[in-house]
């Protein structure tokens, strides 16, 4: 069998492989599985805070039509403790925040159990709950880390004594609100149990993590739990942790002796599968006569959970942006009666993008120094927390490019001035970055008698395209045209692979394919076989990595519109330039960009979870008042990037996108309606009534 022939693959514009299976609805989704007998759950949410629970009219309920069990924290079965508290549900009668799953109505079929849902009535111990954000919290606390595992607070030189001595200064507060993941496919599992055996179907970002949680809940060995996720439709870092669909679906198939459908609601899935958390940023900048900072500093205040902490890296991005002597970094937690903040597309550097963004911005204007001519005299080869080199970065070339394309030069700096009828015209543009890591993974290559060639990975396409960049890299390394490769994903029975979140997945998954297929083509040596199989894991590889500095860099270039009557703000124009090492696949590098600098447009014009203090719920809690970009929010968006060559960054060259576009995006388009309006606005969205107010003041 020759394995030496083929051209090559990664680099090329290939389709997605499962494109067609998902079009004509062939693919299947963790809700879609239809079992002898399945039975479905529905949640049934808390209605206040705080407080506990006094009693639950389940003797009544088990009584309508269809109902198998009623599970509560009386009658489901004991789990044991986990680390991941979010999945110890229904154990006790303490209510944390508004929306807690506080029981499941398991029916034979799924409008039985809504009807019978809704017939529950609990009633409660209702204590006071707090659940508003704000920097002079009398509970604010430094974490011991932030996602996933930076330092809380940093510190480099004399910060103070540097602002003090500058000759342009910023100092502002910014701000951001929750936002909430919404991915096409809501969370949801299919659950049963084969002779002690737990199967689930689970719509998720990592079958393996969830399949360790699992076990751990009912003491099984991890072999006893399988979990899969052929098939998931988006998830936006929502689905990167177990969520209640899995964990409920699980318990109730004990329960039920059969196999259990369990689908989260839009309105549910605004408390109980995480959000972003709001953020308030204060942001100090410091630089001399010449524009190069003297002093950046940068503090967050951020809320988690009364049940599982998470503190986002809001304030990192600002460590490695620009060239500074003196850096200041710090976060700050605040335990609210609210639902765990998660993780959401860009995590920290999204929001932290925008204060750093806007305060350069902001720098800028003080110091009459273009906007793109001041973060190129920024520019640097290393961190300014720390000091450790990148191993590429081509952000400079991101900047003049970006620049190029968009025209940016022929752009009156002066704001305020443009009028197209009632329309305000400006333009701006922030950068940004994304760290280009890399996670231990597990990849096995079958070579079969046929000549053809199975790869397994445990990973999760939930969109991005996956399958396809795996596919192209497996083809390559294994000297054959892809489509002598088959592709299997999500599957916990695969071995362990980093979840698709972070920006880990091609470059994680990808090196361990590589490694597999290399060495499978080895074993073969052009001879017969009847079936090889070769099975790789790259822990020790990322053992023996340097300490090089990994991160994707770019620039984002917006043209806005405000009207002048009612605060309205179009996007007519963005502009992204990108360096993210080697490209696998020009298709599906664009759609991740494209949808990156999408949900930016999101954040910025959009999206916001209103807290109301008085029930310490979400109001918007549904699409018709949680607004997210339609079709026609999205202008024509043109994305372009520099060809790197980056052999450090991994063995593959390749670095993340997931995230990278995300980044920025909210700061250009704030930063364009500066432009537009000569009004400043540092906090999120930028919805009409916040602009017309600013335009009328």
């Amino acid at each position: 069998m020759s394995t030496t022939t083929a051209p090559i693959s990664v680099g090329s514009a290939s389709p997605r492989l499962d494109g067609v299976t998902k079009v004509t609805g062939q693919a299947r989704y963790a809700a879609e599985f239809r079992m002898a007998g399945r039975a479905y759950g529905c949640i049934a949410q808390s209605a206040i805070a705080r407080g506990r629970i006094l009693s639950i009219n389940t003797d009544e309920v088990r009584r309508c039509p269809g109902v198998i069990e009623v599970l509560t924290h009386t009658s489901a079965p004991r789990l044991h403790q986990v680390a991941e508290t979010q999945a110890w549900l229904l154990q006790d009668d303490r209510v944390h925040y508004h929306g807690q799953v506080v029981a499941l109505v398991v029916a034979e079929t799924l409008e039985q159990a809504q009807a019978a849902a809704e017939q529950l009535h609990v009633e409660y111990d209702v204590e006071p709950h707090d659940v508003v954000l704000r920097a002079d919290h009398p509970g604010s606390y430094v974490p011991d880390h932030v996602n996933p595992n930076f330092p809380s607070e940093t510190h480099t030189g004399d910060v103070d004594a540097a602002f003090g001595q500058a000759a342009f200064a910023v100092d502002q507060w910014y701000a951001t609100p929750a936002e909430h993941n919404h991915p096409m496919e809501p969370h949801a599992s299919t659950a049963y149990w084969d002779d002690g055996r737990l199967i689930v179907h689970d719509s998720n970002q990592g079958s393996g993590r969830i399949q360790t949680v699992l076990a751990a809940l009912f003491g099984l060995d991890a072999a006893g739990v399988q979990v899969i996720a052929e098939y998931v439709g988006g998830g936006f870092g929502s689905k990167a942790a177990i969520r209640p669909p899995a964990v409920l679906a699980a318990i109730a198939s004990q329960v039920a002796g059969r196999a259990v459908t369990v689908v989260v609601t839009r309105r549910e899935m605004f408390s109980i599968v995480g959000c972003r958390t709001p953020t308030l940023q204060h942001i100090r900048l410091g630089a001399d006569e010449s524009g190069h900072l003297s002093s950046v500093d940068h503090l967050c205040y951020e809320q988690t959970s009364q049940i599982f902490e998470f503190a986002e890296e809001t304030a990192v991005l600002s460590r490695i942006m620009y060239a500074t002597p003196s850096v200041r970094t710090g976060h700050r937690l605040v335990r609210l009666d609210v639902p765990t903040p998660r993780w959401m597309r860009a995590p920290g550097f999204g929001p932290g993008s925008f204060g750093l963004e806007s305060a350069m911005d902001e720098l800028a204007q003080v110091s009459g120094i273009d906007p793109v001519e001041l973060r190129i005299r920024n520019d640097t080869d290393h961190e300014a927390e720390g000091g450790a080199p990148f191993t590429s970065r081509s952000y400079a070339e991101c900047l003049r490019e970006g620049s190029q394309r968009f025209g940016w030069l022929s752009r009156d700096p002066q704001p305020g001035v443009r009028l197209d009828g009632r329309w305000l015209l400006g333009s701006g543009m922030a950068s940004c970055a994304y760290p280009a890591g890399t996670g231990p993974s597990t990849a096995t290559a079958v070579a079969r008698p046929d000549g053809t060639f199975i790869v397994e990975i445990g990973a999760s396409d939930i969109g991005t395209g996956a399958r396809t960049a795996l596919t192209q890299i497996s083809a390559d390394a294994l000297g054959v045209p892809p489509e002598r490769v088959q592709l299997r994903v999500g599957d916990s029975r695969s071995g362990p692979a980093v979840p698709a979140a972070l920006s880990l997945g091609t470059a994680s998954w990808g090196w361990a394919a590589l490694k597999a297929c290399r060495q499978l083509a080895a074993k073969l040596d052009g001879t017969p076989v009847t079936e090889v199989a070769v099975r790789a894991d790259t822990t020790e590889d990322l053992k023996a990595q340097d300490k090089l500095s990994r991160y994707s860099f770019g620039a984002q270039f917006v043209q806005v519109r405000v009207d002048t009557a009612t605060g309205e703000v179009r996007v007519d124009r963005m502009v992204g330039v990108f360096a993210a090492g080697r490209i696998v696949n020009p298709v599906t590098a664009r759609s991740q960009f494209i949808g990156g600098m999408t949900m930016g447009l999101g954040m910025a014009l959009h999206e916001a979870g209103i807290m109301d203090p008085q029930f310490g719920d979400y109001a918007n809690n549904d699409l018709s008042h949680y607004h997210v970009p339609a079709h026609a929010d999205v202008p024509a968006i043109e994305i372009g990037w520099i060809d790197e060559q980056d052999s450090l960054v991994n063995p593959l060259g390749v670095k993340g996108i997931g995230e990278l576009g995300v980044v920025g995006t909210a700061a250009a388009i704030a930063n364009a309606v500066w432009h537009a309006t000569g009004v400043r606005y540092r906090s999120l969205p930028l919805t009409p009534s916040r602009v017309l107010q600013g335009t009328a003041g």
